[in-house]
């Protein structure tokens, strides 16, 4: 296996940075922090970075080096290993699967990472999607960053984009590391060096992916991901008539549907099983159907997560789509002003040409901005299909 910064692809800088803070806090021994946000080694960490930068790669890779035994992230040693595949007893994990991340979750995290670490190295606590805090639990996570246990690390990841839904008292108390959009050459070599991809398709995936690791993966490597990127991007030519704004609608909601069904369905059935198990389900001993009889609370709180969490897996799905259709205007802006830049969907260049040729560059702006307003409105927890048709209707007319 290769050291744990192989995973962090094309952010040498950033790279670097935690490389000499992993090195320095491998020569701790007492447990102090060396003073302060600006010192080699700070208590708390913000990670920022566009989608797909990888920062919780990132950070889930700077866990491992302060749990590596040599210091270095070397990748072979236990503590890498465990780090990595997230079974380390010392590195915690927030990974939220709703909309946002309740203070009663960030509770029982900090109540956790006031813990002595069991390895007597770091307790290391990552928080993939910092943004998404309740004002509670920003609130009860900013007790433990002020005042943070001497061996215990805070790493949060958020948005580039909108870093400021991080509240400022936690961000003030953060070291900031930005990353950035990883070049199309490093994500094609790693996808072919690190997943085995065939050298053509990873080039593809990297070219078109706008600079997102993890979706480049799945481009290449599943072929519903790839339909359903063509059937998204067929849309802005295929809006002869109004009819086609409900008929496209009902393509991006029911493609985000599948892509929710495809992520949380085989999970959602194998955890209900796991948690009636645990509850005595099924059992036949003293004490079995009273114990049935109090699952249910427990299996109806379970349901609810679930249901949260493929809402939001839906969400995330529409607003790739909406992605994939803002670089599509994007590229007939680029083809009709005759600008060299590099197009976002290069695959889809004769089709942005004809674009190009077919509408001013006014009417596409205010198609691009549909687009961009569309994913302000979901933001907003407008109903998926009412924003799209409202935007689809604007792509319509220009």
């Amino acid at each position: 296996m290769s050291n744990v910064w192989s995973q962090v692809v094309g952010q040498p800088d950033a790279v670097a940075v935690l490389q000499a803070s992993a090195r320095v806090a491998a020569s701790m021994v007492d447990g102090t922090f060396a003073g302060g946000s600006t010192s080699a080694v700070a208590h708390a960490w913000l990670f920022t970075g566009p989608p797909g930068s990888g920062r919780s790669v990132a950070a889930r890779a700077f866990a491992a080096a302060l749990q590596c035994e040599t210091g270095e992230g070397c990748g072979e040693c236990r503590g890498c290993r465990t780090a990595m595949a997230g079974t380390h007893a010392d590195v915690h994990v927030v990974v939220p699967e709703g909309l946002s991340i309740s203070v009663a979750e960030m509770r029982s995290l900090v109540q956790i990472s006031a813990r002595r670490p069991t390895g007597a190295r770091w307790q290391v606590v990552i928080i993939t999607d910092a943004d998404r805090l309740t004002e509670g639990a920003a609130n009860a996570l900013l007790k433990a960053v002020e005042e943070p246990p001497a061996r215990t690390v805070f790493l949060l990841a958020a948005p580039s984009d909108h870093p400021e839904d991080v509240p400022v008292t936690i961000r003030s108390r953060c070291r900031h590391l930005a990353l950035r959009t990883p070049a199309p050459d490093a994500i094609a070599e790693v996808l072919h060096a690190r997943d085995g991809i065939e050298t053509s398709m990873a080039s593809w995936a990297a070219s078109v992916c706008g600079g997102h690791v993890g979706r480049a993966r799945r481009l290449a490597t599943d072929e519903a991901a790839r339909t359903r990127r063509e059937a998204v991007l067929r849309i802005p030519l295929n809006l002869r008539n109004l009819s086609d704004v409900f008929d496209c609608a009902d393509v991006l909601v029911k493609a985000a549907e599948a892509d929710a069904n495809q992520v949380s369905g085989t999970r959602d059935e194998a955890e209900k099983e796991a948690l009636k198990t645990a509850m005595g389900h099924g059992g036949t001993g003293k004490g079995a159907a009273t114990a049935t009889r109090g699952s249910a609370a427990a299996i109806k709180e379970l349901e609810r997560r679930q249901k949260s969490r493929a809402t939001r897996t839906q969400r995330d799905a529409i607003d790739l789509a909406l992605v994939d259709l803002a670089g599509f205007y994007r590229d007939v802006l680029v083809m009709a002003s005759g600008s060299p830049a590099t197009l976002t969907h290069p695959d889809r260049e004769r089709d942005a040409r004809q674009a190009a040729g077919m509408w001013t560059q006014i009417s596409t702006l205010r198609r691009l901005e549909a687009v961009l307003a569309c994913r302000e409105a979901m933001e907003l927890n407008v109903k998926p299909r009412i924003a799209i048709e409202a935007m689809l209707t604007t792509l319509h007319f220009g």
